[in-house]
């Protein structure tokens, strides 16, 4: 059984390893076989440079992110100041030195598969 395991782990984030919640909205992790994968759920209303910009105090969200967005709309707005939108159905790979927010009155829930293991870290 033991050589099983090492060669299948199953997590849910309905029980996950770890929650950090924030204003307006809550990150959950979930740690596979050494890897850290993260659903971020952000209420309408949240804005990184608003709600996690303290908790990281940096200028910019210095977490690169490799996600798939399950809902809503997110505006990414980049170090050069150029924005794009996201919604449902799509895949990002962004790098370090953005901010984003939610657009319009449904939550944004993404899952993150590299950026999420310092963020949002108290």
């Amino acid at each position: 059984m033991q050589k099983t395991m090492e060669k299948l782990q199953v997590k849910t984030f309905s029980r996950p390893d770890e929650v950090r919640e924030f204003e307006n909205g809550q990150l959950e992790l979930v740690k596979v076989n050494g890897s850290v994968i993260g659903r971020a759920t952000l209420q309408p209303g949240w804005k990184w440079s608003e709600h996690v910009k303290p908790i990281a105090n940096t200028k910019l969200c210095e977490a690169p992110h490799f996600q798939y967005q399950v809902s809503g709309v997110l505006k990414w707005i980049l170090e050069d100041g150029s924005e794009v939108l996201t919604n449902a159905g799509t895949v990002v790979k962004a790098a370090a030195g953005h901010d984003a927010e939610v657009v319009g009155d449904e939550p944004v829930v993404v899952v993150d598969f590299q950026g999420m293991i310092e963020y949002a870290k108290r």
